[in-house]
């Protein structure tokens, strides 16, 4: 029949798509073996556990033991104590006079002098406007006679020495400018005595020219010395219409006989010793 041949032709159409296995039919269909989808690949990665970084080792004060850390707070704790009593010490030195100065005047004295002194005031009402300088001549005797020195500028040598030093003198800075400004507060413009200081300032400042003046060779024997102040205003700026004249004006102190007492202890003591010779040979 031919509905039996149509059949057994598909049939046998049936049976060669089951001989080729199915490919055509099932292309997509479980054609990997099982052991494949038990591959690593299959299976999501696992997050790895974080990978301990090493200790970073400690800066500065933290990285140092215990007993240094102990000693290096002590050491910063002292010297923040030290630079704050510094600046109200100083503080304290500069400002106008009140009730703290007043009461403790003395201990402010002792740790500012002499390495710490300042030369100004906090809201001074009248700064220094004046330069003045202490000149100084000498009686000469040598071999050849008497003779006076030049004027001598001994404020100028003394800035000379201080300018372009890092660590000044506080010799150069103050002896001769605190010795003069004694001798003048202590005697009047006649230079006579107003006080009990007069004469105790005249001496200092015989001495202090002295040990000036040792320090040159003049060829003979200093026997008489004289001083004078020179005092100039400051100019003012470049920029300032003020007229101020800078003309100096000198104030003259008289001649003064050199005795062994104004001279340096070495000196003082060779003029003993001959004069002390020469009494002997008497």
């Amino acid at each position: 029949m031919v509905i039996d041949g149509d059949r057994g032709g598909m049939d046998s159409d049936h049976d060669r798509s089951s001989a080729g296995g199915g490919k055509d039919a099932w292309p997509q269909a479980l054609n990997r073996p099982a052991e494949a989808q038990d591959t690593p690949a299959a299976i999501p990665p696992t997050p790895s556990a974080p990978v301990a970084e090493p200790l970073a080792t400690g800066r500065g004060i933290a990285g140092l033991s215990f007993p240094y850390q102990v000693v290096a707070a002590l050491a910063l704790s002292l010297i923040g104590l030290l630079a704050c009593t510094q600046v109200a010490m100083v503080f304290l030195h500069v400002a106008p006079s009140n009730t703290l100065s007043k009461q403790h005047g003395k201990t402010i004295d002792r740790w500012i002098y002499p390495e710490f002194e300042q030369n100004w005031k906090l809201f001074a009402p009248n700064p220094l406007q004046q330069n003045v300088a202490v000149h100084v001549r000498a009686d000469v005797v040598g071999a050849d006679g008497r003779r006076t020195t030049r004027w001598m500028n001994l404020t100028y040598e003394d800035g000379e020495a201080i300018r372009g030093s890092f660590f000044p003198s506080h010799v150069d800075q103050n002896e001769l400018r605190r010795g003069w400004d004694f001798y003048v507060n202590s005697h009047d413009s006649e230079n006579r005595p107003n006080g009990l200081r007069g004469d105790l300032s005249e001496r200092y400042v015989r001495r202090i020219t002295m040990l000036r003046l040792s320090e040159r060779d003049y060829g003979g024997t200093i026997e008489r010395i004289q001083l004078r102040s020179a005092t100039s205003s400051i100019a003012p700026p470049p920029w300032s219409n003020e007229k101020i004249s800078t003309r100096p004006v000198y104030r003259v102190l008289p001649w003064w006989t050199v005795t062994p007492d104004d001279l340096p202890e070495r000196d003082a003591d060779q003029d003993r010793d001959e004069a002390h010779g020469v009494e002997e040979n008497q």
